[in-house]
């Protein structure tokens, strides 16, 4: 476990930051855009706990925001330096795992008929903000993995958590006993 003693370091004010290999890269260099919206992600999973979400809810978002924090640590070192400097990652067990939890939730649910606005409750409103901010750190990883070597499933993990993120408001408005904002397409 890390050690820090002090948050600022001044070495990033000309604009860098530094990767975990130790190379340092403009701070809005393609990777630091993925790890730092996974890091954006995991905050606004804080910002729906702190409503007092169902505690299924709960317990499932808390083990999200650790597997957030290995991603994170996956992305910020390229997949060349992994052999040298190994770190958490994701793997095919997490997204496996991320399944199971949407299989799960969606087993309480009913049917979805209609196109849904994000709200309901306020912690639904609060997943509804985190998996659109899923979905933009999955197509930051789609970019870096444009240009550099990106775990598969670090794809698969973002792309199942989006869509479990969805089924997540639309429980926590279920056990809230709230209605689910309806998109009427007639407006």
């Amino acid at each position: 476990m890390p050690r820090i003693t002090r948050v600022y370091t001044r070495t990033g004010d000309d604009g860098t930051t530094a990767l975990g290999s130790g190379d340092r890269v403009a701070k809005d260099d393609p990777r630091i855009e993925a790890y730092g919206t996974v890091d954006e992600l995991s905050s606004a999973i804080g910002l729906a706990l702190a409503q007092g979400l169902e505690p299924e809810l709960e317990r499932v978002l808390k083990r999200i925001q650790n597997e957030l924090l290995h991603l994170g640590a996956d992305l910020c070192v390229p997949e060349s330096d992994k052999q040298r400097l190994p770190v958490p990652r994701i793997e095919e067990h997490h997204v496996l795992a991320m399944e199971e939890t949407l299989d799960a939730l969606t087993g309480q649910l009913a049917p979805l008929e209609n196109f849904l606005l994000p709200g309901g409750s306020a912690g639904a409103a609060h997943l509804h903000l985190a998996r659109t901010i899923c979905r933009r750190a999955e197509r930051r990883l789609v970019s870096l993995a444009a240009d550099a070597e990106v775990s598969p499933a670090a794809q698969r993990y973002l792309n199942r958590l989006s869509d479990a993120l969805f089924v997540m408001a639309r429980f926590e408005n279920q056990a809230k006993d709230v209605a689910e904002p309806l998109w009427d397409s007639r407006l």
